[in-house]
């Protein structure tokens, strides 16, 4: 009786976070989506201060106690061991990033784009298993839905808005090419007609497959309820990546969807936040999350700052610090997909059944 009541709170608990940090903030996008659709007539530094906002408001806290995950996910790893283990993670893999920025900025931006791309998708299949979804039984059902939900953010605005796409790829790839003119030429075989029509096909293509294919398992038996919140969201994200400005769309996404779910996440593996979960006291919980947050949300600020200060072309103008905002991101996303990688497998978020 212990145990079922033990599970019942663990449900709830569940239940709770999964309500605070991504279905309310899934609605409140739903709800912007007319004010996106009209911020293409604004100017870009619109979106610029709209991303810092974000990023300084949530975005970076919700990586900020990675050095805790091993400690909280894993029995037996003790603080130290978590700790070390992690930050030695961050010196190397950051520190790889940056040099590979400075070596070959082109290769280095796309390759933030393509791991932003996994590590969001990486981050929305996780919520979806919090969920209990039922639609999506398999390893090979779930990448293709993280192939959708990483898609949305990165490729979308590639098809919709392409103007302020290469606006971005060129203010960070100028920051290590100075020679006018040389961002402009190095950027533009990435942004060919044909590989935007391929990353749009890509992202249509698998969005109609993983619907398809949910709605097959519902029509097998698999709840309706969590396919119908699945195409939902799906839709929205669509919607939004289709009519906001590029800049904008990031960093409403980055602040209001994938850092909080990534946050509701990690409140669960703290048991003291899940406690105070179960017992309907959400704001308790995320206020442990922001004091186990604080210190390393301003260390990765920090880190932001000597990257602009490292950069050849330094930072001038709004374009400049969004750019080496993205480059110090860049040197922190790496890892953190390390550390996050490590607790899906922890988890069984690709092995479903075997958590």
């Amino acid at each position: 009786m212990t145990e079922d009541h033990a599970a019942d709170d663990r449900a709830r608990a569940e239940s709770r976070a999964d309500r605070l940090f991504a279905l309310y903030p899934a609605a409140a996008l739903a709800a912007l989506v007319p004010i996106g659709a009209v911020t293409p007539l604004f100017p870009v530094e619109l979106g610029v201060a709209t991303f810092a906002l974000g990023t300084l408001a949530v975005g970076m806290a919700h990586g900020a106690v990675d050095h805790l995950v091993p400690l909280r996910a894993a029995p037996g790893v003790s603080l130290r061991r978590s700790i070390a283990a992690v930050s030695v993670a961050y010196a190397v893999l950051g520190g790889a990033v940056v040099a590979a920025f400075f070596v070959a900025p082109v290769a280095a931006f796309a390759g933030f784009v393509a791991l932003t791309w996994l590590h969001w998708g990486q981050g929305d299949v996780a919520a979806l298993a919090v969920a209990g979804v039922e639609h999506l039984p398999t390893s090979a059902e779930r990448w293709l839905a993280l192939v959708v939900r990483g898609g949305l953010p990165m490729g979308v605005p590639l098809l919709s808005h392409p103007d302020e796409y290469r606006l971005v790829a060129e203010w960070v790839v100028g920051l290590f090419l100075v020679e006018p003119g040389a961002a402009a030429a190095a950027v533009e075989p990435l942004l060919v007609p044909a590989a935007r029509l391929a990353v749009g096909g890509v992202v249509i293509a698998a969005t109609l497959s993983s619907v398809g294919l949910g709605y097959a398992r519902v029509r097998g038996g698999a709840s309706r309820r969590g396919w119908l919140r699945d195409v939902g969201e799906v839709a929205v994200l669509w919607a939004w990546f289709l009519l906001a400005a590029p800049v904008f769309a990031i960093g409403v996404y980055f602040a209001l969807w994938h850092a909080l779910r990534h946050i509701g996440r990690l409140v669960l593996v703290d048991p003291e936040a899940v406690t105070a979960l179960e017992g309907g006291d959400g704001r308790r919980s995320l206020a442990r999350f922001a004091r186990d947050a604080a210190p390393l949300t301003l260390g990765g600020f920090a880190a932001l700052v000597g990257v602009g200060l490292a950069v050849p072309a330094g930072v001038a103008a709004p374009g400049d610090l969004l750019a080496a905002s993205l480059v110090g991101i860049a040197a922190l996303t790496l890892p953190h997909v390390v550390v996050t990688a490590w607790l899906d497998r922890q988890q069984g978020v690709w092995r479903p059944g075997a958590a």
